[in-house]
C-alpha cells in the first residue's frame, strides 16, 4: 500500500515497483541544455530578490537590504569567463557590482550560481530604497579580447512590509522583497531528460504563498487526455507510482513578515512529477505486471493530441494547465519559449486559476513585469 508523506506529498512505493522503476529509469550527471549559438540564462530559472539585514549602517532598530539572485547558465562557458551583476537605483546609477561563481561549461551543458545578498555585498552598502530596481547580467574574461557581453537586463518592483516584531523600537524594522505577481499565470510543462530513452513528465507552476504550510496541503496533480485521467497504477487495489508536487522553491524567506501581509509576502514554485507517464518508451524491455497490479502506465507517443493537467488544493480545483502531444511523444511547442529565448526545453503554457487559495494579486502583472520586465511575446494569460 503506498502512503504520502505528510510533509512532502511523496509517493512511498512498493519495493518490488522501486526496483522495476529503478531498472527503468537510468540518470545523468547534468541535463542537456537548448542548444545555441553562446552562453546564454535559463530564464525560467533566474530569481532576483531583496535580501533583508538587520540594520541600517550600524543602527539595529531600522532594518534594509542587499540583492540577491540565483540563475542557470547554459554553456558555453570559457576558461576565465566570469558572470557578474550590476544593480542601479533611479537617479544613482550602478549602485552594486559583484561577481557570480562561474565555472567552465561546455556547449549542451549548464550550471547554477547564486550570488548576492550579504555573502557577496558589504553590508554597508544596504538600502531603504522601495520601488523599481534595475540590473543586468554580464560576462567578461580577461583572457579575450571580445569586451564585456551582456547577457540579460530587468527591473524588479521592491516592496517593504512590517516585520513580524513588536515593540516601539519596531516601527522601522521592515520586511524587504521583490513581487513575483507576474510568475502566476506561468506554467511550464516538459519531460525530464534523466534517461532519454524514458523521459518523465513533469510540470511547474507558481502559488502565492508558502506551499508548505498546512493551509495549501495536499496538492494533488490529475492529469487527463480525452476526459480520463491517465497513468494511474494499482497495487491490491492501492494507486501506486501517485503522481505528486512539491513546492521546490520559496522566494522571500529571509525574514517574517507581519502577519496582516497576504500569504506571508511569498511565492512558491511548484513541481508537479508524474511516476507513470513518460513521453516514451525505448527501453526495449519487456513491462511485466507485479503480482495484483492494475492499470498501466501512461506513455504519450502512440496517445498524441490535447492534455490536461488540472491540479487540485485542499481538495478543490485550483489550477488548469492545457498542452499538446504530438505523435512522437514530444510536447508540441506553441512557440512561446522559443520566442522569448527562455533557454530551455520547458514549454509555456498559460496557468487557469479556479478557485485558487492565493488571495489577492495582481491578475495584470504578466503584461508588464514578466522575467522582470521582458514581458512573453505570443503569451495571454486566461481570463
Amino acid at each position: 500500500m503506498i502512503r504520502e508523506d505528510a510533509m512532502t506529498n511523496k509517493p512511498r512505493l512498493p519495493a518490488g515497483f522501486l526496483l522495476l522503476l529503478a531498472a527503468l529509469l537510468l540518470t545523468c550527471a547534468t541535463p542537456s541544455a537548448r542548444a545555441q549559438d553562446g552562453p546564454a540564462i535559463q530564464k525560467d530559472s533566474l530569481h532576483f530578490t531583496a535580501y533583508t539585514i538587520a540594520e541600517y549602517r550600524k543602527n539595529y532598530d531600522v532594518w534594509s537590504w542587499l540583492p540577491d539572485i540565483q540563475f542557470r547558465m547554459n554553456g558555453p562557458l570559457e576558461s576565465g569567463d566570469q558572470l557578474f551583476v550590476e544593480v542601479s537605483l533611479p537617479g544613482r546609477g550602478v549602485w552594486v557590482k559583484f561577481d557570480c561563481e562561474t565555472s567552465e561549461t561546455p556547449p549542451g551543458r549548464s550550471m547554477n550560481t547564486k550570488c548576492g545578498g550579504r555573502d557577496d555585498i558589504p553590508e554597508d552598502k544596504s538600502v531603504t530604497y522601495v520601488g523599481p530596481v534595475s540590473f543586468a547580467i554580464r560576462l567578461r574574461n580577461p583572457l579575450s579580447e571580445a569586451g564585456v557581453k551582456t547577457l540579460f537586463t530587468g527591473k524588479a518592483k521592491v516592496v517593504k512590509s512590517r516585520s513580524n516584531e513588536h515593540g516601539p523600537k519596531a516601527i522601522n524594522k521592515f520586511v524587504y522583497y521583490v513581487d513575483h505577481d507576474w510568475a502566476l499565470p506561468i506554467g511550464y510543462v516538459y519531460l525530464v531528460p534523466e534517461n532519454p530513452e524514458l523521459p518523465r513528465f513533469e510540470a511547474a507552476f507558481w502559488i502565492r504563498g508558502d506551499v508548505s504550510s498546512t493551509g495549501l496541503y495536499p496538492v494533488e496533480p490529475h492529469l487527463l487526455y480525452q476526459g480520463k485521467e491517465v497513468g494511474l497504477v494499482f497495487l491490491d487495489g492501492s494507486q501506486i507510482a501517485t503522481p505528486s508536487c512539491t513546492g521546490d522553491l520559496t522566494l522571500n524567506t529571509t525574514r517574517s513578515v507581519s502577519e496582516s501581509v497576504p500569504q506571508g509576502g511569498k511565492w512558491t514554485r511548484v513541481r508537479c512529477t508524474f511516476y507513470s507517464v513518460f513521453g516514451w518508451d525505448k527501453t526495449g524491455q519487456e513491462k511485466r505486471p507485479l503480482p495484483g497490479e492494475t492499470g498501466q502506465v501512461h506513455v504519450f507517443s502512440g496517445n498524441p493530441g490535447d492534455y490536461e493537467l488540472k491540479v487540485l488544493v485542499k481538495g478543490r480545483l485550483a489550477r488548469s494547465l492545457k498542452f499538446a502531444v504530438a505523435e512522437d511523444g514530444t510536447i508540441v511547442d506553441n512557440g512561446i519559449a522559443g520566442a522569448n529565448n527562455l533557454g530551455s526545453d520547458k514549454v509555456i503554457v498559460p496557468v487557469k486559476f479556479t478557485g485558487a487559495p492565493d488571495g489577492a494579486w495582481d491578475k495584470l502583472a504578466w503584461k508588464t513585469g514578466a522575467f522582470y520586465g521582458n514581458p512573453l511575446t505570443g503569451f495571454t494569460a486566461p481570463p
